[in-house]
């Protein structure tokens, strides 16, 4: 079963690809919010992306350049622009396929499993976390927000996971320290205190004020 995540404005479209999509067994998600379509990627995770050109906010290529900071997930594009100048386009913004509209449901399924085939039987997807619109790739160890790299230390990026996979409970001081013990050698206190006020420091500079929430003799938390 595949995750497919179909990022189309004409919802009436959508469904329909839906139904069709997961008769063949996988699941889809349709995004509704036009303006986080990263955020909605990072959370759902798919295993390949159906994306329209023509959106509201901004086009589909953009989306796709985005989701290209963080991921290498196949992108079908599906747009009824589907003269030659559009498909070369899509394919150099880092596009896998085009579909043409009006879809033919039968040529779209062949389409995605050709591709699914040809990704998942050499590679699998790139893992990422998300919140607030900032997209950790475990992979790369890179944090993206608006489009924008976060360099992180490898103790900040240990850091910052394994409160983000813990995210909605409280981290304790002891849990982190162990992590990063076992990056490098014993971590004191005081030395863990001065990373996450680092870490703090690179998130609200890049515009995440409030991101890691201190909870007084427990440890930290992301809500």
């Amino acid at each position: 079963m595949y995750r497919i995540m179909i990022i189309e404005d004409d919802m009436a479209m959508a469904d329909v690809m839906k139904q069709q999509i997961e008769s063949w067994g996988n699941r889809v998600m349709c995004v509704r919010d036009f303006r986080n379509v990263l955020g909605a990627f990072a959370e759902y995770d798919p295993h390949m992306v159906l994306m329209d050109i023509m959106l509201p906010f901004f086009n589909g290529y953009h989306w796709c350049s985005e989701i290209r900071k963080i991921s290498s997930v196949p992108v079908v594009f599906i747009s009824s622009a589907s003269d030659n100048m559009n498909i070369v386009m899509a394919m150099n913004m880092g596009g896998d396929d085009f579909i043409s509209k009006p879809v033919d449901l039968e040529v779209m399924m062949a389409k995605i499993q050709a591709v699914l085939r040809r990704t998942y039987d050499l590679a699998g997807r790139v893992p990422v976390l998300e919140h607030r619109g900032a997209v950790l790739n475990l992979n790369s160890t890179s944090l993206v927000y608006n489009g924008e790299e976060i360099e992180l230390t490898r103790n900040e990026f240990r850091i910052l996971q394994t409160l983000l996979e813990n995210k909605g409970k409280v981290v304790s001081r002891d849990t982190l320290m162990t992590k990063l013990w076992q990056m490098d050698a014993y971590v004191e206190e005081n030395t863990l205190t001065v990373n996450v006020t680092r870490l703090r420091k690179k998130l609200e500079n890049a515009g995440l004020v409030n991101f890691i929430s201190t909870k007084v003799g427990s440890g930290y938390i992301i809500v």
